[in-house]
């Protein structure tokens, strides 16, 4: 049997407040008449949860892999109805209001987020360090990584169009689930809108499950893996033009600022924020490649583009002419030294020189190991050719 709806709630232990969850949304779905089912996603209680979402008159589905993610993905794929509604069974969410949630799926929205923020929390509901910084800070980086207008990337309480959700395949196994969820719609363009929510304190006897500092720096972490320009990009080019115009400005002789003198140790220091930039750079583009690869990321035209007028030959060239040009500045400092009937130098003078060469060996280096992995990361596996079996199957002639 279809149903329009079907109310999801991952479950670990929530006796005390799972039969309060079930009651409300059965109370919504009579109140409403919408064709729905209830579905509890169990973790591997051992208070009984089972046996209280059964008597209820919930679907039980079972879910050996531990995780918030895990429970969530089980019950998406068992779901039989059109539309998802998920929440905690934690008594935190009121499951008997979802009528803004049902309205905008169906005008067509594919996830309809929560938002805490505007429709309120009660006094004890959230812990101060989750309410003035971990949602705020980790919704601030979702919104300026991703472009997202979502306003509380966090909230637990969320409904979707089951369809629409299972072509982003998701894979996160714990809390950060709930991020991932946000982000890749983000990334394919699904139309998202968001609700005003209300959350309330949650009505179990124990310590919750989220874990504050491990599970945020699991949401930042997943946040930063599919977001390489921020991750690499940025800061890569920002040290690559730092470090040029430094060291622009160092190699004609040593520099004066105020009081400070800035000599060749500030022009080793350049030379190193120009290949750490370029390293990250890099990175960048071995990122969006392999993203796009396995479907994780949009395909990025621009780069693709830009990487299409440059094969791995003129890569090479220009790493061969960047090695050729630090040879070049080692001849130099070495005709400096035997101008001097290779005895003591002035190190300040000869590094001027030494230090910017071996930086352009260094770079020609890394563009050349560079240029070579681009070529690795478009490659294509040819398909293996049909066998005999397959092509009877698909009413093939057999291969002269």
């Amino acid at each position: 049997m279809g149903f329009e709806l079907t109310v999801l709630m991952p479950c670990l232990n929530e006796a005390r407040t799972l039969a309060t969850c079930i009651g409300k949304a059965r109370a919504f779905i009579e109140r409403t008449g919408i064709a729905a089912e209830i579905i509890i996603a169990d973790n591997g209680s051992t208070d009984g949860s089972q046996a209280i979402a059964i008597r209820h008159g919930a679907r039980v589905i079972h879910v050996p892999r531990r995780g918030y993610g895990s429970a969530l993905m089980a019950g998406i794929e068992t779901a039989r109805g059109r539309y998802v509604i998920m929440g905690d069974a934690d008594d935190s969410y009121d499951f008997g209001q979802l009528d803004a949630f049902v309205a905008k799926l169906r005008e067509g929205y594919q996830l309809v987020m929560g938002n805490r923020f505007r429709g309120g929390i009660r006094p004890g509901a959230m812990p101060p360090l989750h309410r003035y910084l971990g949602n705020p800070v980790l919704t601030g980086i979702g919104r300026l990584f991703y472009g997202s207008a979502c306003g509380d990337f966090h909230c637990g309480l969320r409904g979707f169009d089951r369809d629409a959700i299972r072509t982003l395949s998701l894979t996160a196994p714990g809390m950060e689930f709930a991020s991932e969820m946000v982000v890749k719609a983000t990334i394919h363009q699904l139309r998202i809108t968001e609700v005003p929510t209300t959350l309330d304190p949650d009505g179990r006897d124990r310590a919750p499950h989220l874990r504050s500092w491990h599970d945020g720096w699991r949401h930042l972490r997943f946040m930063l893996l599919l977001a390489p320009r921020w991750l690499f990009l940025h800061p890569g080019l920002l040290l690559v033009m730092a470090g040029t115009a430094l060291t622009a400005w160092l190699i004609p002789g040593p520099r004066r600022v105020g009081n400070l003198e800035l000599g060749v140790h500030t022009l080793l220091y350049a030379c190193t924020m120009i290949v750490l930039g370029a390293q990250a750079v890099s990175f960048w583009v071995f990122a969006k490649l392999a993203t796009a690869r396995e479907g994780l990321l949009r395909h990025d035209a621009q780069l693709e583009r830009f990487l299409s007028r440059i094969s791995l030959e003129t890569g090479l060239k220009i790493s061969a002419a960047l090695i050729l040009l630090g040879i070049a500045g080692i001849a130099y400092t070495m005709r400096i030294w035997g101008s001097s009937a290779f005895g003591a130098l002035t190190p300040a003078h000869v590094m001027r020189f030494a230090i910017p060469a071996s930086t352009a060996i260094v770079l020609g280096f890394q563009l050349f190991a560079s240029f070579f992995m681009i070529a690795v990361l478009g490659l294509r596996a040819k398909p293996a050719p049909a066998t005999p079996a397959e092509r009877e199957a698909a009413h093939l002639e057999p291969a002269l």
